[in-house]
């Protein structure tokens, strides 16, 4: 039996503690950020214990976090989440990926995920699209991001498309389906999240070259990449609704 319209978030990770006592766990980041542009539910899902919404007519959209974890690692609970996520997007489920999410669908649909060869991107960047489509409705061709990635997706699944690229990465959105997409950056994150990161990872960003300082002042709020966010919901998520 299905309930009401539902959007899931997987979680697949946690916020910088700096950033979760100031904002909240992931979900609470998103129902945050959801709440204007859907009336439906938001539910939490944590996939790493296994959990995961029932793929019934109530699931209307589904969103995968970032996380700390890396997968190339393919640990037990990716390798159960990539097959799971087969199921769901040959459903043609509306679903989105970041960052960790983006790279977890690129694995599970046939594609490839490796260190970046390219290193670390950090902090806010600029990204240049190279399509247009409902996703970018009203963005332009070259927004700012916020960033925070050692991994990439080095090669595509079969039928996937690359959308949008940086300096660092030559994916940084891709469209796996007609339904299913995914960036490499955080749409979710404004300048006050990105400076969380970079404080936390200062210590290490300084043994691979960087400047942690130069970063914290180049973090800023990035509504052209939110607003990526929101049209996964109003043309994807919101089609679905009309459609069942």
């Amino acid at each position: 039996m299905s309930g009401a319209p539902q959007i899931a978030i997987l979680i697949t990770g946690d916020p910088v503690p700096e950033v979760q006592v100031a904002r909240g766990d992931f979900g609470e980041i998103f129902a945050a950020l959801l709440r204007e542009d859907w009336t439906g539910e938001v539910n939490v899902y944590d996939i790493r214990d296994g959990c995961f919404p029932p793929v019934d007519s109530s699931l209307h959209g589904v969103i995968i976090t970032g996380s700390a974890a890396n997968v190339p690692d393919q640990e037990p609970w990716m390798v159960v989440a990539q097959e799971w996520l087969q199921v769901l997007v040959a459903k043609d489920v509306p679903t989105f990926g970041i960052c960790f999410g983006h790279q977890l669908l690129a694995q599970a649909l046939g594609g490839e995920v490796q260190l970046n060869p390219r290193g670390r991107e950090m902090s806010t960047i600029e990204v240049e699209r190279s399509s247009d489509g409902a996703l970018f409705d009203g963005i332009e061709e070259r927004f700012e991001a916020n960033a925070c990635h050692v991994d990439t997706v080095v090669a595509l699944p079969t039928g996937a498309e690359s959308l949008a690229r940086s300096d660092a990465d030559d994916h940084q959105c891709i469209r796996f389906s007609p339904t299913c997409y995914g960036v490499q950056f955080h749409p979710e994150f404004d300048g006050e999240i990105m400076r969380g990161y970079v404080a936390q990872r200062a210590e290490l960003l300084l043994d691979e070259g960087f400047d942690p300082e130069r970063l914290g002042e180049r973090a800023s709020d990035t509504p052209m990449s939110g607003r990526i966010l929101q049209n996964f919901v109003t043309h994807l998520v919101a089609l679905r609704g009309r459609e069942v």
